[in-house]
């Protein structure tokens, strides 16, 4: 039988802790998500001034780096460089830059997605979080 981490929710905490102190050192009103490996939310957090929608696409941002295993820059990439099909990619809705995904001993435990800054932005908060649970 395969064991795979999971996280807990000490661990959604410091990752939304950090992400939020990223955030706010650089007056960014993000929302941040964080999911576990399947997609399914765990803790939501919107900034004060971030525009609700920011709610939803974060969670979509980081759904979509769980699922795909990938940070989502890697999709919006894809997209940009002509492979507009992959739009029509069931469950991936949170393709643009900003969802990065939580390896633990090279499996996914989860992702992080941030919405409401500029694409590099929201990316630069997300792996603030992922990296709060590496130290």
């Amino acid at each position: 039988m395969q064991q795979k981490p999971t996280l807990t929710l000490d661990e959604v905490n410091h990752i939304l802790d950090a992400a939020q102190r990223e955030a706010e050192s650089n007056g960014w009103p993000v929302a941040i998500s964080v999911v576990d490996d399947g997609g399914h939310p765990l803790a939501l957090r919107r900034l004060d001034d971030c525009a609700p929608m920011g709610s939803y696409i974060a969670t979509e941002k980081a759904r979509s780096a769980a699922l795909g295993r990938k940070e989502t820059q890697a999709f919006e990439d894809m997209i940009n460089g002509g492979r507009s099909a992959f739009l029509s990619v069931p469950e991936l809705k949170g393709t643009m830059t900003g969802g990065v995904p939580i390896v633990v001993d090279g499996q996914i435990a989860g992702a992080v997605g941030v919405s409401g800054v500029k694409p590099d932005q929201d990316a630069q908060t997300a792996k603030a979080g992922v990296a709060a649970i590496d130290s």
